[in-house]
């Protein structure tokens, strides 16, 4: 089955670099080109939290094909300096001036090497052009006056059709042996047939709640405890794994209490300062004895080599300036970041951060640090514009992610940051978005990301960040990336794991509210798994959603060439609905079907009064996905929708109307009468609720509540994703006479103030019904004592930092938390995805997790596995 290309260009400046059959080179503008397979994404999204809501699809799983060993010529015109064992950059170039089958081969570092020979690539760039290999290579000798020996490994789809025909091409073209064709295929089912069994069956369980404990776990010491060291190359030294256990990070050194600060820091808070300190200051290895620093080490011969991709070098790399700083939510990120601005001597410290929490900054600054020390401070958000002097006159420069985006100043040479601070950093974890490339454009001395959840649903999160850190030696090229870790993970490489730990080691500081050193004192927090099972009717619905959603994938499978994404975009959207009606039937009603066939069709619909009902409902789906505004890049303040099927804020698109009369996403022709806003909360509450139209569900999220209630002081919070569900359980709380309050995405910031004033300071409003993704950043809820997750959220952290709103400092009591799942559906097996993901985090951080490490998921595994 072919897949579709999708290609991703990026400009490169450099010399144009010909291999000994070329022309010499010539001064030019060249392109990178790069090629990948994917479902392309439609314009609407019916799928607010699909698998993977954060990265871009990666295509389908590739497996190793074989490799070629060759040689790269043309390196007397090149500078780029290469050893032994490196690993190198291939770099397809379409519109080389000289040879339009071009592929130009750097060093980890960016700098040209040379080129594949002219008859090689003849051969190679075709496979590349259609998506059908990615190439990586690797240098396999010394590099001479005139080439250079080196392997190239081939990755292709792991489809057995693709792969078939794939192969014959391949064996035709003699770029790989038969042989070694039939071995990596025996190699990668027998992988296949061991991931099958390691992903087989669903953990779910039978009965009555249950308290959700810690597996047994096997971690990466003892996975290399027959092995002081793990040897990346036989000829050279090696890589100890410095796994930083409780004691070690509890015996970490302290900074002096910061006199500026009128807060008295606790000690681990102490010590978080005196570690930021240090990072603000790094310095590389002295002697071939020494740790490694950001992977650099020193070897015997006085070279720098960096231990993930051999590259050496006389030259003293640069090290970053920063880190990661990703304690648990509540441990006090922010007041730690205050001290370091405080103490870290002059300059201007630019904070990036959710619009919901920039004025959180400004007031906690005012709070901490005494009054004849408060550093200058501004929040440059909407309708403000400065000059880059005017903005340096400020110490602490407070802008959204939106902002970051949109004013070129920011990020403009003009201005050099004493510090960057990416509050929520995990905004970034896609490195393709805006945003991401906005905040990689930023200049500064030192950066910083603080996030509680520096792992959201793939280990390419990270990839993101060190990138924003300014990390050098190939680790923040994506290619080498995902050559040296995230395809190790995958394959259960130790070698991966422990460069994936020793790198966030590094450069990254963890703790966890649970460590004995931190000593919160906080009230224990227990965590229940509530199984509910369907009522008769309710099993009949939810089979009939089954076999269609199944069915629909089974469509989707068989296809034998995709070229849009509407047959995957109807697995998802049944998805959807299979987990919808796991909360309340109403939920799934025919409203999707109706709005996409609205939506597939017409461009710019016709407001008349039922197409304008369609486009309110549309408006709301976008509102339950948390989708960006497309001019700021921020949760839509007073959101609208277009006639055109596009969502802003009010505020943006108005000055965008003014200005230019036309939608920035489409051109379509746009005016102030063609915005709309969400149909009021009345309409959706239609339902006639008794005993027939009540749910399983949310008949157990009403008992709970009743429990709760009963007991003098203690408040709940039902989170949901889906405010339309919140409005059916709101209804129920009115019938039965239940004081609550509401947070959700449609609310400006002055709404969701007065509704967490209600929690904290009305005795008589015991409820809070609240969006997961409003109430995951930034907010207190320490008023409440008891959790209930009504629906799962694909990625466990954004649940984890939910209910951390409860659980976190100032909480008095103790924390109950009830996750809510329909007993033998859909939630179960996303308990599954979630542990999965889990185990990822617990990789990089070398905490608690599983031994087995599962294989690689793509989007279309998951569904397999959830409909399974």
């Amino acid at each position: 089955m072919s897949q579709p290309r999708k290609r991703s260009w990026r400009d490169v400046v450099d010399l144009t670099g010909e291999n000994s059959d070329h022309e010499p080179p010539s001064q030019t503008r060249r392109l990178h080109y790069a090629t990948s397979t994917s479902i392309p994404t439609p314009t609407l999204t019916l799928e607010p939290d699909s698998v993977d809501l954060t990265q871009e699809d990666d295509g389908p799983i590739r497996e190793l094909y074989g490799t070629f060993d060759g040689k790269i010529v043309g390196i007397r015109y090149y500078n780029g300096r290469v050893s032994p064992g490196e690993l190198v950059l291939c770099i397809r170039e379409p519109q080389n001036k000289f040879d339009s089958n071009a592929i130009r081969i750097d060093n980890v570092m960016g700098q040209q090497v040379g080129h594949l020979p002219r008859k090689v690539v003849t051969k190679l760039a075709p496979y590349v052009d259609r998506g059908d290999l990615v190439i990586e290579g690797q240098l396999t000798g010394e590099k001479g006056f005139y080439d250079c020996p080196a392997k190239l490994s081939f990755y292709g789809p792991s489809d057995a059709t693709q792969r078939a025909t794939i192969e014959a091409n391949l064996k035709k073209d003699k770029l790989v042996k038969a042989t070694q064709l039939k071995q990596t295929k025996k190699d990668a089912e027998a992988r296949r047939r061991i991931q099958d069994l390691r992903n087989g069956g669903s953990t779910a369980g039978v009965g009555e709640a249950v308290v959700i404990e810690d597996e047994p776990t096997v971690t990466l010491v003892s996975l290399l405890s027959n092995s002081e060291a793990v040897d990346f190359r036989a000829d050279k030294d090696a890589i100890k794994t410095l796994a930083l256990s409780e004691e070690q990070l509890a015996q970490m050194p302290q900074a002096a209490q910061p006199p500026q600060l009128s807060a008295t820091l606790l000690p681990y808070q102490l010590q978080a300062l005196a570690w930021m300190t240090a990072k603000e200051h790094p310095s590389l290895p002295n002697t071939d004895k020494d740790d490694a620093v950001q992977l650099w080490r020193r070897h015997p011969n006085k070279l720098y080599w960096n231990i993930a991709t051999d590259f050496y070098t006389k030259i003293p790399p640069q090290l970053l300036s920063g880190g990661i700083l990703a304690d648990d939510m509540g441990l006090g990120k922010t007041l730690e970041t205050i001290s370091l601005i405080v103490t870290g001597g002059p300059g201007s410290t630019l904070i990036v951060a959710p619009v919901s929490v920039m004025s959180n900054w400004e007031q906690q600054i005012q709070r901490h640090v005494r009054k004849e020390n408060q550093p200058s401070t501004i929040i440059y958000h909407v309708g403000k514009k400065l000059t880059a002097k005017e903005l340096l006159e400020y110490d602490v420069v407070i802008t959204s992610y939106g902002k970051l985006t949109s004013d070129s100043i920011l990020t403009s040479d003009k201005v050099e940051w004493r510090r960057v601070v990416l509050d929520e950093g995990h905004t970034i974890r896609n490195s393709k978005t805006k945003v991401a490339m906005a905040a990689y454009k930023l200049q500064a001395k030192s950066r910083w990301v603080l996030t509680g959840t520096p792992i959201i649903n793939h280990v390419k999160d990270l990839q993101s960040l060190v990138r924003f850190l300014g990390i050098r030696g190939g680790i923040e090229q994506p290619d080498i990336f995902n050559s040296v870790i995230t395809r190790r993970l995958g394959d259960s490489d130790r070698v991966g794991e422990a460069l994936l730990q020793n790198l966030m080691q590094d450069v990254c500081l963890r703790r966890r509210k649970d460590m004995k050193f931190v000593d919160l004192k906080l009230p224990e927090k227990k965590e229940f798994v509530q199984r509910i099972p369907f009522y008769p009717e309710e099993k009949q619905k939810y089979d009939a959603l089954l076999a269609e959603a199944k069915g629909a994938l089974e469509q989707f499978q068989a296809r034998e060439n995709v070229q849009t994404g509407g047959r995957f975009t109807n697995v998802l959207e049944r998805l959807l609905r299979l987990r919808q009606v796991c909360n309340h039937w109403t939920l799934c009603k025919s409203r999707v079907e109706d709005l996409m066939r609205l939506l597939e069709d017409e461009d710019v619909v016709e407001l008349t009064p039922k197409n304008t009902a369609l486009l309110q409902e549309a408006l709301r789906l976008y509102i339950e996905s948390q989708e960006d505004c497309a001019i700021c890049y921020d949760t839509p303040a007073a959101p609208v929708i277009t006639h055109c099927k596009h969502v802003f804020c009010r505020g943006c698109i108005t000055r965008a109307i003014q200005i230019q009369h036309k939608c920035p996403m489409c051109r379509n022709q746009l005016e102030e009468d063609h915005l709309l806003e969400p149909a009021p909360e009345e309409g959706e509450a239609d339902v006639n609720f008794d005993g027939e139209t009540q749910s399983s569900k949310t008949e157990a999220i009403t008992q709970i509540i009743k429990a709760v209630t009963n007991k003098r002081g203690s408040k709940v919070i039902v989170f949901s994703q889906w405010t339309s569900f919140l409005t059916v359980v709101q209804a129920q709380l009115e019938a039965k006479g239940i004081k609550f309050t509401r947070i959700d995405g449609s609310m400006n910031i002055a709404k969701r103030d007065q509704a967490i004033a209600a929690l904290d300071n009305d005795d008589e409003t015991r409820v809070m019904l609240a969006s997961l993704s409003v109430c995951s950043v930034g907010l207190n809820l320490v008023s409440a004592d008891t959790v209930i997750l009504s629906d799962s959220w694909w990625a466990p952290a954004i649940e984890d930092q939910a209910i951390d709103r409860v659980h976190r400092l100032g909480q008095t009591r103790e924390t109950t938390v009830f996750r809510l799942v329909m007993e033998g559906s859909v939630e179960d097996r996303v308990l599954d995805i979630q542990r999965d993901k889990r185990e990822l985090v617990s990789k990089a951080f070398h905490e608690k997790g599983e031994n087995k490490k599962k294989a690689k998921e793509t989007r279309l595994a998951d569904l397999q596995k959830l409909l399974g």
